[in-house]
């Protein structure tokens, strides 16, 4: 059985070279991520690109569970619009979906990520709000560090038989 190399590699990376990342890299990670599908093609997403270092730096002591992006050449915060729903609650569905795209591209490029989740934690969703003097119609979802991988992971097989159920459990 075939399946695409970008889904079979995708790995979580959190160690990145110090080496940047070429804006119109960038630009293909971010045309991937917004070919996602969307409930009623409402299209909720919003994306913050972040290069500056010391950014980069303030959100790595903001998050808890984002130390890494201090070292990431990017952070692509992918953030859902509530204006723009309008299947309500179906933000995050889309945005997840646009998440996982960029991961895929970001295989693709020869890269490497790490989806940082923020929603629905409050105290995150807050942290980021401040730093980036966020709307209050706009919702932080999840924080996604890019850079040169530093580390190396392999395939891992997470494919599960006794998980699929056929016409009922």
């Amino acid at each position: 059985m075939e399946i695409l190399k970008e889904i079979l590699n995708r790995r979580s990376i959190r160690k990145y070279k110090d080496k940047e990342i070429p804006d119109e890299v960038v630009a293909k990670l971010l045309h991937a991520a917004m070919q996602a599908p969307s409930a009623n093609n409402q299209q909720p997403w919003e994306f913050i690109v972040v290069k500056n270092k010391e950014t980069l730096k303030k959100i790595s002591e903001v998050q808890p569970y984002a130390k890494m992006v201090k070292d990431a050449a990017v952070a692509i915060i992918v953030c859902g619009d509530l204006e723009k729903e309008v299947s309500k609650g179906r933000w995050v569905q889309d945005c997840s979906a646009a998440t996982e795209n960029l991961l895929l591209e970001v295989v693709h490029q020869g890269l490497g990520a790490v989806w940082v989740g923020v929603h629905p934690n409050k105290e995150r969703e807050e942290a980021l709000r401040k730093l980036f003097n966020l709307p209050e119609n706009i919702v932080p979802l999840c924080i996604v560090p890019v850079g040169y991988p530093a580390e190396e992971k392999g395939y891992e097989n997470r494919f599960k038989e006794e998980r699929i159920h056929y016409e009922r459990w």
